[in-house]
């Protein structure tokens, strides 16, 4: 497995786009690999595909994208809107000098990867997705469907008010992230099979994953310390920021509705683990089998077994080998 600790060629630097003063890490020299974090995260999670993209002929930039991390944190909720998060791809891709990427999302960053795709095909060469699949936007806002469906402790509907998991979260910001990403791994009994995250009434976020006895193979108290030393700067609004993408949801159905049956058309891949949460979504047993009809361009479709929802980080391996075959059938740039 690749060591955890970060390469020492990765260089770090802050690059102001609309508006926003973003960290990111770089390394390697060739067509721009962008690659898109998700919640709880950083540029970090991406660390083991740097040295093999960058030895591969390829320039890997991760960002902490808006309010994560090292990354500022806009105080208003309305300024994490996926308009605003793909605005900050195209202007980032057009900061580092670039006229096209490809462009690579985990977790929250895979709906980001997908939606600047399918916004702006003429600078996305080729997009990849880990866990998270596009879905097509529904005729219904999602939230009031998600709630009808699986309560109002369903995760994404618990973290709506603002300041409630907030506090939770930034209480203990190590054991934030040792349980978040143990208990959403496929090293956890509760991704075996997938069930929705669901936090019961009366109980907090974190009363639903256990503090674990031992990190799994994959993750290091190193690990745990580079994800948390980003985030205790922030205070009691460590996750503040990231949490308030979730809280755009419905906005984001509102302001995406002149795009409603636009299509991804550009080259494709999907790679998740069998043992992700995100599998246990509604209707996604009806979405993953036809997704070739959503991306008809689709190169392939991976399936990790035994592996959770952190793709890149407990298959890094895996991941880069897939990663690399999509980007060596990609058409020149243009």
């Amino acid at each position: 497995m690749a060591p955890s600790v970060e390469a020492p060629s990765v260089e770090h630097r802050f690059v102001d786009v609309n508006g926003v003063r973003l960290h990111i890490a770089e390394q390697g020299q060739g067509p721009l690999v962008l690659l898109l974090h998700g919640f709880p995260e950083s540029w970090y999670s991406w660390r083991h595909q740097f040295g093999p993209l960058a030895a591969a002929g390829y320039r890997v930039v991760a960002p902490d994208q808006r309010g994560y991390a090292r990354s500022e944190q806009p105080t208003d909720i309305s300024a994490y809107t996926m308009l605003h998060l793909t605005g900050d791809v195209i202007g980032l891709i057009r900061a580092l000098g670039e006229e096209q990427a490809v462009v690579v999302g985990h977790d929250w960053g895979a709906p980001v990867a997908w939606t600047t795709a399918m916004l702006r095909p003429d600078v996305v060469r080729g997009v990849a997705g880990l866990s998270v699949p596009p879905a097509p936007r529904g005729t219904a806002a999602p939230l009031p469907a998600l709630r009808a469906q699986l309560g109002e402790g369903f995760y994404q509907q618990y973290f709506q008010e603002p300041g409630v998991a907030d506090a939770e979260l930034a209480r203990d910001v190590r054991s934030t992230f040792r349980r978040l990403l143990y208990g959403g791994s496929g090293d956890s009994p509760m991704t075996d099979p997938p069930v929705p995250w669901v936090i019961p009434e009366g109980h907090s976020v974190l009363d639903t994953m256990e503090e674990p006895k031992e990190l799994p193979g994959w993750l290091t108290d190193d690990d745990i310390d580079a994800f948390a030393r980003d985030y205790e700067e922030h205070g009691d609004r460590a996750f503040t920021g990231g949490l308030n993408w979730y809280r755009n949801i419905d906005r984001n159905w509102e302001l995406l509705a002149p795009f409603h049956g636009r299509g991804i058309d550009i080259p494709a891949l999907y790679v998740a683990g069998d043992r992700d949460l995100v599998r246990a979504f509604p209707g996604m047993d009806r979405l993953l089998p036809a997704l070739d009809q959503v991306l008809p361009r689709l190169h392939a479709n991976v399936t990790l077994p035994g592996c959770g929802h952190w793709t890149q980080q407990e298959r890094p391996d895996e991941v880069n080998a897939a990663l690399l075959d999509f980007l060596a059938q990609l058409p020149a740039r243009d």
